[in-house]
């Protein structure tokens, strides 16, 4: 667990260096919230399926994606598993039952519900599971899944990270109650508020959590407190709505990294000379795929009219090649690295 939060950490570092430097378009980090990513899914099984937000890229890693897939993914090359037709960390695989992520805020709950409830009449070992932030209990999506999952008795997890901020909204300004998990409860829903950056107490709650929801058929709503460290997004500058000293506060005292880090040291199962050799290991890693997704060739356009229809109808087949035509006619406002085939 501890080698899977480094392992984020330091991808998030290096992604976010480039894109400050023009080389992906856009990128969200975890800082701040390893704990909840990578204490969540050490206590799931691969059958779970997740229904992630943007801010859950270690729940993918932690089932097996590689530096090489989350790299693919950012730069939208022809090895990504999204074709390219995605914002960067918009991360999905089928293979490792984690569904592509959705901008739009909330909409993955209800899905994971629907999904819990298919679960349940299929009368499979798993449960779905769902990630969400404060913000999130602000949309109607929230309040219209945690009602359907308690009337049909669904084995869903609702994993909220309460990082205190909704982009620029502190919670303050969200709502009165107190905290996320009370609203569980007013829905008939088990809840439970956890510290969300300790990994061990994050991985025993939704252990048990998991365990409720599949042998009782019912949905658990996991509140995690923690702190938004990094930008919201690289479109954000967190230092406009909040101070400096708030931030540094966060990320030097209360680190979940640093903290299981000291624990592990403190009983002699880690050291000083393992940190380095980790974290150099893992910078040599992420600068190999870093470069080797920038020298892939991007998708053909031809991908965007794919994979929604078995035959591709008449009409879509006339877009496309009025498509190729525009972007023949006028190929320097379009990238030239895209294959028109």
């Amino acid at each position: 667990m501890y080698r899977k939060m480094v392992t984020l950490q330091v991808m998030d570092t290096i992604f976010y260096d480039a894109q400050r430097q023009g080389r992906i378009s856009f990128y969200v980090t975890t800082i701040g919230e390893e704990a909840i990513n990578i204490g969540s899914a050490a206590a799931l099984n691969a059958t779970d399926v997740v229904f992630s937000q943007y801010r859950e890229p270690g729940v993918l890693m932690w089932r097996g994606f590689t530096l090489q897939q989350f790299a693919n993914q950012c730069y939208g090359n022809e090895y990504d598993l999204g074709k390219g037709r995605q914002m960067p960390v918009h991360y999905g695989s089928n293979e490792l039952n984690y569904l592509t992520v959705s901008s739009p805020i909330a909409t993955q709950v209800p899905q994971a519900v629907g999904a819990a409830y298919g679960l349940k009449m299929d009368k499979k070992d798993a449960c779905a599971v769902t990630y969400f932030g404060d913000g999130g209990t602000s949309e109607g999506d929230f309040h219209a899944g945690m009602n359907f999952a308690a009337v049909l008795g669904a084995p869903v997890l609702f994993i909220c990270r309460n990082n205190g901020w909704a982009i620029s909204t502190p919670t303050s300004e969200q709502f009165r109650s107190d905290g996320v998990a009370i609203k569980g409860q007013a829905y008939g829903v088990r809840s439970i508020r956890v510290d969300g950056n300790d990994a061990l107490a994050v991985y025993f709650a939704v252990k048990n959590a998991r365990k409720m929801a599949v042998e009782e058929f019912r949905p658990i709503l996991i509140e995690a407190l923690t702190y938004r460290v990094g930008h919201h997004s690289t479109s954000d500058d967190s230092s406009k709505y909040r101070s400096v000293d708030e931030i540094e506060y966060w990320r030097t005292r209360r680190d979940p990294v640093a903290r299981l880090r000291m624990f592990l040291q403190s009983n002699r199962w880690w050291d000083d000379e393992n940190e380095d050799l980790l974290r150099q290991d893992l910078r040599t890693q992420m600068m190999s795929v870093l470069h080797n997704a920038e020298s892939k060739k991007k998708p053909g356009l031809s991908n965007l009219f794919e994979d929604v229809y078995d035959v591709i109808p008449q009409n879509l087949k006339e877009q496309e090649q009025e498509t190729q035509a525009i972007v023949g006619k006028y190929p320097k406002d379009y990238p030239s690295d895209v294959p028109l085939d």
